[in-house]
């Protein structure tokens, strides 16, 4: 005996809804995105002040490449959920995007140290405080994102 009031669960069911994260974590990259550049300019002026040229590029370059780190992480998790949400392998899929976007992360930090390391046009001190201040910045801005938002503790289950 089946029910026929009750259609049965089907993958094929039509475009199924964004997880209710989604809009929090746009708010996210879109507050990162003003923060870096607000901190490039911040730091650029600083360095400038402290060390001329060499200064204002370690500045930029330093809030730059914490704002870019900390982009690539939200922008990895917005892309799992847009495109691959109706896959049935969803959760696979979704964790090796994002651990392939911290793995990203962590290569592209140590190659940027490594080539930028001795550098004359650049002054080290400055890079390392931009980024260091783009880091806390952006750990400031998830916390308060994640603090303000208001997801449900439940949601309808991924059909």
């Amino acid at each position: 005996m089946t029910d026929e009031t009750v259609p049965a669960a089907s993958h094929d069911a039509g475009p199924a809804s964004l997880p209710t994260s989604q809009p929090v974590l746009l708010r996210g990259l879109r507050y990162e995105i003003i923060a870096t550049v607000a901190l490039m300019l911040l730091f650029g002026a600083v360095g400038y002040l402290v060390s001329q040229a060499p200064g204002a590029i370690g500045g930029v370059l330093g809030a730059f490449l914490a704002g870019l780190l900390s982009c690539v992480t939200i922008g990895s998790i917005l892309f799992a959920n847009r495109r691959f949400i109706q896959n049935p392998n969803f959760v696979v899929i979704f964790f090796a995007i994002v651990a392939g976007g911290w793995l990203l992360k962590l290569i592209v930090f140590i190659l940027a140290m490594v080539l930028l390391r001795g550098q004359d046009w650049l002054d080290p001190k400055i890079l390392f405080f931009g980024l260091v201040s783009g880091i806390v910045v952006s750990l400031v801005i998830d916390s308060l994102v994640v603090v303000k938002a208001r997801l449900t503790y439940s949601s309808e289950p991924i059909v």
